[in-house]
């Protein structure tokens, strides 16, 4: 998903969540990493990383921790009203 002149691997622009696969094919990319997370960051978003050995390994642990995460966040849109005051 687009973020500004990068792109992440998820993307919830609703609570300002970002998360990233890092596996294989993220190679030698640690700089271009800190640049497009420190971007992120700046704009205003939450990054999580996860191993791809993790996700395939530990789902339950890494959904656990994503929940915990989104728990904590500021709620993205509070009570809104209705077109027409409904």
């Amino acid at each position: 998903m687009p973020v500004g002149p990068y792109f992440a691997d998820f993307l919830c622009r609703e609570a300002r969540l970002i998360i990233e696969l890092d596996g294989a094919s993220h190679g030698n990319n640690a700089d271009h990493d800190a640049r497009r997370d420190e971007y992120c960051r700046t704009s205003g978003f939450e990054i999580l990383r996860f191993s791809n050995a993790d996700v395939m390994g530990n789902l339950e642990g890494v959904l656990s921790h994503i929940s915990a995460v989104l728990a904590r966040l500021p709620t993205p849109c509070p009570s809104r009203k209705r077109e027409g005051g409904k």
